[in-house]
């Protein structure tokens, strides 16, 4: 028996504890983000999705992460703040989380066995990671951080 997605406690990066039970039934883009990579310009194409797609059920939810060349080492006021400013982020952003190693958040415990990385592995490798998952809860889909939003568009299309 697999664990649900939308029982699993997250943090919202005001400091609210949840799940992602309000997300449930909608189409989900889960990214770990971080503010200073050579990924951070994918924000903008993030924020495209989300704006474009929510009202179909499109939801990206972005949890920023620390375990890659320090690249998020603010606190979440500040990264909430530089989402804001720099990218004008609407969409969910969580606190920041471990994605792999013995603190790896539940969350991404439970996406890794769902979907592994290339050639069977279940580490993250880097920031902007994305998984895809439907409207039934499950993880269809994993892409590497080189793969952009822009790229995904038409297989969200396809689970909307």
């Amino acid at each position: 028996m697999t664990t649900s997605l939308f029982t699993i406690p997250v943090t919202t990066i005001d400091g609210a504890t949840t799940t992602l039970k309000p997300w449930q039934g909608q189409v989900l883009l889960i990214v770990n983000v971080a503010s200073r990579c050579g990924f951070t310009p994918q924000y903008e194409g993030l924020e495209a999705l989300h704006r474009a797609h929510a009202d179909k059920g499109l939801a990206v939810l972005g949890f920023p992460c620390d375990q890659f060349g320090h690249q998020e080492p603010g606190d979440e006021a500040e990264i909430r703040e530089f989402c804001r400013l720099t990218y004008d982020v609407t969409f969910p952003l969580f606190a920041k989380l471990e994605v792999n190693g013995p603190g790896t958040h539940p969350l991404y415990r439970e996406l890794k066995r769902a979907r592994r990385g290339f050639l069977g592995s279940g580490a993250i490798k880097w920031n902007f990671t994305k998984f895809v998952v439907d409207r039934s809860g499950e993880v269809v889909q994993r892409h590497p951080p080189t793969r952009t939003p822009e790229e995904l568009e038409a297989e969200l299309l396809k689970l909307l």
